[in-house]
């Protein structure tokens, strides 16, 4: 399966190269079939079997680069996806979107600390069971467009297709202590397959917001 935007983009370096290929010849334009190829391989979303019961699963595919606190409430895991990884983005836990914020920032290498709070984002907020999950869509280097489909008010299921970040890219999940987070740095996880929490027998949520 590939996103629509993959498909478009292949198409449109495919009729590139073509024109290419007949004005100046096949080698001239092999770059573009390249790319056009390379447009399909970014934008693959395959299928994945999603975990049941009290859990959070990986919103994207990467490495994980970070599990601290974020503040006196809540723990981060921060993801770090290449060029290389599925970028199709997936709920975390099943519920409402209360919340989607979108916040203007900067571009830096989507690997480093500081894109945590200073990079182009989306602020996403999951109320579900009891509990609140925030995840962060953060924009790297490269990317410079975070697409999210979904609104405040819908309810989403545990690993179902929410957006995506074009090119390489961060996501941050911000959990409470109601949460026992279970990746650490340097694991791979993908994107609503992964267990990265579970939810502590017996805790009630957090009190916190975004």
């Amino acid at each position: 399966m590939i996103v629509l935007d993959g498909i478009y983009y292949a198409l449109a370096l495919a009729a590139a190269a073509g024109l290419v290929t007949w004005a100046a010849g096949p080698w001239f334009a092999a770059p573009l079939w390249i790319l056009a190829a390379f447009c399909l391989y970014f934008f693959r979303d395959p299928e994945r079997a999603i975990p049941t019961g009290n859990v959070a699963v990986s919103p994207a595919d990467g490495k994980v680069v970070a599990v601290k606190p974020e503040d006196l409430t809540l723990n981060r895991v921060s993801i770090f996806l290449n060029i290389f990884d599925v970028h199709v983005n997936r709920a975390p836990i099943a519920g409402a979107i209360s919340k989607v914020q979108y916040q203007e920032g900067r571009f830096h290498v989507a690997s480093r600390e500081v894109c945590s709070d200073q990079n182009e984002q989306n602020v996403v907020t999951v109320q579900g069971d009891g509990t609140t999950v925030i995840f962060k869509q953060i924009a790297g280097l490269i990317a410079r467009r975070i697409v999210f489909r979904k609104k405040p008010g819908d309810h989403v299921a545990a690993g179902e297709r929410v957006g995506l970040i074009k090119f390489g890219s961060r996501v941050d999940v911000l959990l409470g202590p109601e949460w026992e987070i279970v990746v650490r740095p340097g694991m791979r996880v993908q994107a609503g397959s992964s267990i990265i929490a579970r939810r502590v027998a017996g805790a009630s949520e957090g009190s916190h917001e975004s």
